[in-house]
C-alpha cells in the first residue's frame, strides 16, 4: 500500500504532504516519490490506528502507543541535516485525500500491526 497522505508535525503542528509506503510491520514516508531514503520510519508494532476527527483536515486517522497512553511512539526520522534522529509523536495523525483513501489505509495498517 502507498500513496500521498497528509502528516501532521510531531513538534511544529503543520501539515506537511508525504509520500507513504506500508511495507513489512513499518510506515515509511518520504518526502519526494523518487526519493531513495525516506524522511522517516514509524514500526507499527504495538501501535493502535483510529478514525479521528480534525477541525482543519478531513479523513484524518491516528496511531499511537496501545499500551501507554502519553508515550512517545518509537520511530526515527531524518533532520534537515540529513542525521537519522529519533522521532518526537505521542502520536501520529495523517489525513487521507478521501473518505475511501481513509478507510483502506486504517485496514492495510491495522492487518499489517495484527500479523505482529
Amino acid at each position: 500500500r502507498e500513496g500521498w497522505l497528509m502528516k501532521l508535525g510531531g513538534r511544529v503542528k503543520t501539515w506537511k504532504r508525504r509520500w507513504f509506503i506500508l511495507t513489512d510491520n513499518c510506515l515509511y514516508y518520504f518526502e519526494y516519490t523518487t526519493d531513495k531514503e525516506p524522511r522517516g520510519i514509524i514500526p507499527l508494532e504495538n501501535l493502535s490506528i483510529q478514525k479521528v476527527e480534525d477541525s482543519k483536515k478531513p479523513n484524518c486517522f491516528e496511531l499511537s502507543n496501545n499500551s501507554c497512553k502519553g508515550q512517545m511512539v518509537k520511530a526515527c526520522k531524518t533532520d534537515n541535516d540529513g542525521k537519522v534522529v529519533q522521532g518526537k509523536h505521542q502520536s501520529y495523525r495523517m489525513s487521507a485525500p478521501t473518505p475511501e483513501e481513509q478507510d483502506l489505509w486504517i485496514t492495510a495498517v491495522r492487518a499489517r500491526s495484527e500479523e505482529h
